[in-house]
């Protein structure tokens, strides 16, 4: 009986080891994002940078081109909401081919004021694959908790149809690990076997959570606080929010045959030194 304890705890030991060795950050491209990651950030974490509407898609691929060149492994968010036509794409391809970046994030993205022709993530897809693009990594997002006015079966064949030009799926972010779990099984039971990367915020201070939502100029929007209040509120527990938890939860599952879970992908939020302090921290007490 203890034996059998003992070896599996070492299991789950070496599972949150790897899961915690191997963590992505995503970043949001402010003005001083550059030497925010150049000071906390090791070179062997892979980055993905975001598109924000208030900063443009371009200002996503300055940043990513900037990261690169120091060393980075990087992903810019390719938003369908933020490319304007198919020569803003081949543009920004080109900038990504000449940085030798070969992974992308491919979002739909929130309504911005700029004019475009794609629609949703999937016209992005299909016209970045009839570019030589280059990539050899797409990543496509997923939706756990769903979508309270589109039914399961047509959020599924919709993340379906996009698979077939994707390589990997980042979650957007979900507290519960049992939601995500039973998510990534239903996507093995519909054959969408991508691997799927798990966001988890980081380990944020709740005012620099604030602070961001509003340099981003949506932190006042009744539309943002109505869309992201249950999502706040969980930052604002008694006790504060751990990210381990979620980690802890999922983390003996990558690599089962009923799932397609592949790692984690952390949401900095830019509190980059709380976040990478938390990490090492963690593989210290795991060493």
């Amino acid at each position: 009986m203890n034996r059998a304890l003992t070896a599996r705890d070492s299991s789950t030991r070496a599972s949150l080891r790897s899961a915690f060795e191997n963590l992505g950050y995503e970043v949001i491209p402010f003005k001083k994002t550059e030497e925010q990651v150049l000071q906390n950030v090791p070179k062997d974490v892979r980055l993905t940078v975001t598109a924000s509407p208030a900063k443009g898609q371009d200002a996503t691929v300055d940043l990513s081109v900037k990261l690169a060149g120091h060393g980075y492994s990087v992903a810019p968010h390719l938003s369908a909401q933020q490319v304007r036509d198919r020569a803003h794409l081949a543009d920004l391809v080109a900038r990504c081919r000449e940085a030798e970046i070969k992974d992308v994030f491919v979002v739909g993205g929130d309504p911005t004021d700029t004019p475009t022709e794609f629609k949703h993530a999937h016209d992005l897809l299909v016209a970045l694959h009839e570019l030589d693009h280059g990539f050899t990594d797409i990543g496509i997002g997923g939706h756990p908790e769903g979508h309270p006015s589109v039914s399961e079966d047509v959020l599924f064949q919709a993340l379906k149809d996009k698979a077939d030009l994707a390589t990997h799926i980042k979650t957007q972010i979900v507290f519960d690990p049992k939601v995500i779990l039973n998510w990534s099984r239903e996507l093995k039971r519909r054959g969408i076997d991508l691997p799927v990367q798990v966001g988890v915020p980081g380990a944020v201070h709740r005012q620099k959570l604030l602070r961001v939502s509003g340099s981003l100029g949506i932190g006042a929007s009744a539309g943002f606080l109505k869309k992201q209040q249950n999502l706040f509120w969980r930052f604002f527990v008694p006790g504060g929010y751990n990210p381990a938890k979620i980690i802890k939860g999922l983390a003996p599952h990558i690599g089962k045959p009923d799932n397609t879970l592949d790692g984690f992908h952390i949401f900095t939020f830019n509190d980059l030194h709380s976040t990478e302090a938390w990490r090492k921290k963690t593989l210290e007490g795991l060493s």
